[in-house]
């Protein structure tokens, strides 16, 4: 066959291929114009999952009539006029290309009506013909009977309900970035969402409910032009899929392998692997800083800096994460008693509750050696928070001790926010009480976290380097090589000592000191294939922190170990001045808190 011209209709099928893989893509493309002619509510009807018709009328600016044409062909665009303005791109569509691809797969008509026009025009994607038409304002895109004349990718829809599914979650995204516009959601005539356009706050809650956001910490962090902001669950509301992650660059919804790879990171010491976290987040930048036209459906992009973007958005976690959660509760324990329900005495708090006294919390003998160790090196802190004893079990030399008899329990700001420990139950959880109420803690969960941060904290600095007395050789690609000799700084910087011993041959002549048991080529290949891929890589550290992790659980007090009161109020201490605190190593969490209403609740006081 020679060489020809394919026929536009023919070229716009093909786009539809790319563009337009079911109902949802759709929708996805003409929402986003809507939200870039500037509207402040939009309606969007459903027949059939989509498949039937796909209705989306909004009060943007419109389009004025001699250009409803030009918005059906290929390649025209409002959006963009040269490269710059591709660089810079803003909008959430600019190619041009999505009316055109939709138009040759289903039966197609817009009606808009341009403001200051006395009256609004319709055109039909065929046969293309203008005509007066009644609407008040906006624009009304009305795309019918989808794949009518490819009757071979139409049988590749699913059945109603996915479709719909699929539809849903597109609608669900969109709303999520813009709680400014208010949104409608319909299928066969029945209205599945409606969302008041109000602040972002609102609009998360309504669309992932109360409880994310009860188990969720507020993210905002700035670092020059990046800013993340948003909402990051806790370990204890994770899921067992990727149903509620929401990442969004610069307003656009992304799946993006750089930032999904951070978070997980972020999340790596107090997340299960089998479990995933739950987050909407919003990353701004500069719009030359991302490249977003490298995906037909735009759902990938491309950093210019990925690295700095990658360490911005996993250190910005991070440090949220790491904040210890019962620093709430103080805040809680300050706030006036609500009023007793009538008939009910008002609960009063105990004011003949002995305070913490110090003293060494008994653990496994290898673990003592380790925590003795680390309690040693650690440097003093600068200014520890007040109420907090410092962070050591064992009394620091000149440090008075506290009387033995029972003071009152210090009431509002000077009480602790994990309180006093009351008793143990069972050898597995204390008890303890504070301003708000009573605290519960997994006391092996709870000293593992402690041990675990407190290895890490002494081994942060430069790491001892184990040299081998006969280098491990092995083969490698082409890649691993090009990746060992450009990294060379980096990997000496982390402990290895690693040189070209042929052609397609590396050697391995010193490891970090921690790592000297780990398989020495499947350590390296997998550091260099990480090197490939993320420009920061935590493969050391998350090997390091597996070896950590394992140390402080079998060094962590055990259950039914008997501690006594001294000892519980030190490891409640110890918790409020740790970093994580809040879970475990393995994504558990290591204390909750039931207050007076929670209790006069159980016992149905007031009733």
């Amino acid at each position: 066959m020679p060489i020809h011209l394919l026929p536009d209709h023919l070229i716009n099928q093909i786009a539809a291929g790319e563009v337009v893989e079911r109902p949802a893509s759709v929708l996805k493309e003409v929402l986003e114009n809507a939200m870039d002619a500037g509207s402040t509510a939009v309606e969007v009807q459903l027949e059939q999952g989509g498949v039937r018709r796909i209705r989306v009328a909004d009060d943007g600016c419109g389009i004025p009539k001699d250009e409803l044409p030009l918005a059906l062909e290929r390649h025209a665009t409002s959006k963009i006029a040269s490269l710059d303005d591709l660089e810079h791109v803003g909008t959430m569509g600019f190619r041009g290309e999505a009316l055109a691809a939709i138009a040759a797969v289903s039966r197609m008509s817009i009606t808009s009506r341009f403001d200051g026009a006395p009256h609004a025009w319709r055109i039909d994607a065929d046969p293309r013909e203008l005509s007066p038409a009644a609407l008040n304002h906006g624009t009304v895109v009305d795309v019918a009977d989808l794949y009518f004349n490819t009757p071979a990718r139409r049988k590749f829809l699913k059945s109603e309900g996915t479709e719909f599914a699929h539809c849903d979650d597109v609608f669900r995204r969109l709303a999520l970035a813009r709680p400014d516009v208010a949104l409608q959601l319909s299928h066969n005539g029945r209205v599945s969402l409606r969302l008041p356009s109000g602040r972002r706050e609102a609009r998360v809650r309504s669309l992932l409910g109360d409880d994310f956001l009860n188990a969720a910490r507020l993210v905002e962090a700035d670092a020059g032009p990046l800013r993340l902001t948003g909402y990051a669950s806790l370990p204890a509301y994770s899921r067992s899929s990727r149903d509620a992650q929401f990442f969004y660059v610069n307003g656009r919804f992304v799946r993006d392998k750089l930032l999904t790879h951070a978070i997980r990171e972020a999340y790596a010491d107090i997340l299960h692997g089998s479990r995933h976290p739950a987050y909407v987040l919003f990353l701004e930048l500069d719009p030359y800083g991302v490249d977003v036209n490298v995906h037909p459906a735009k759902i990938e992009v491309r950093f210019r800096d990925s690295r700095a973007v990658h360490q911005f958005v996993y250190h910005a976690l991070k440090r949220t994460l790491a904040a210890s959660g019962a620093g709430g509760l103080a805040d809680e324990a300050s706030r006036p008693e609500a009023p007793a329900p009538t008939g009910a005495p008002a609960a009063q708090p105990s004011h003949h509750y002995p305070p913490p006294q110090q003293g060494r919390l008994a653990m496994e003998p290898a673990a003592r050696a380790y925590f003795d160790f680390a309690a040693s090196a650690r440097p003093e802190p600068a200014a520890p928070q007040a109420g907090f004893i410092p962070t050591a079990f064992a009394p620091r030399a000149g440090t008075p001790q506290p009387a033995t008899t029972a003071p009152a329990m210090p009431a509002g700001d000077l009480a602790p926010p994990l309180g006093y420990a009351l008793a143990q139950l069972h050898g597995v959880y204390i008890l303890a009480q504070n301003e708000a109420g009573l605290i519960l803690v997994d006391m092996h969960a709870a000293h593992e976290r402690i041990l675990y941060e407190r290895l890490k904290t002494l081994l942060d600095g430069t790491p001892g380097v184990q040299r081998l007395l006969i280098p491990a050789v092995f083969g490698v690609g082409a890649k691993d090589m090009a990746s060992a000799e450009e990294h060379a700084e980096l990997l000496e910087r982390m402990g290895f000592e690693i040189a070209p011993a042929g052609p397609s041959e590396l050697a391995v002549r010193s490891v970090p000191a921690l790592l000297a048991a780990a398989p020495v080529g499947e350590l390296v290949r997998s550091l260099l294939a990480e090197l490939r891929d993320y420009p920061a890589t935590e493969v050391i550290t998350a090997r390091r922190n597996e070896l950590l992790a394992t140390m402080a659980c079998h060094g962590a007090v055990r259950a039914n170990r008997s501690l006594t009161l001294p000892e519980m109020n030190a490891l409640l201490r110890e918790m409020e001045a740790t970093e994580r605190a809040d879970q475990c190593n393995h994504g558990r969490p290591t204390w909750t808190a039931l207050t007076m209403a929670d209790l006069d609740k159980l016992f149905l006081r007031g009733r």
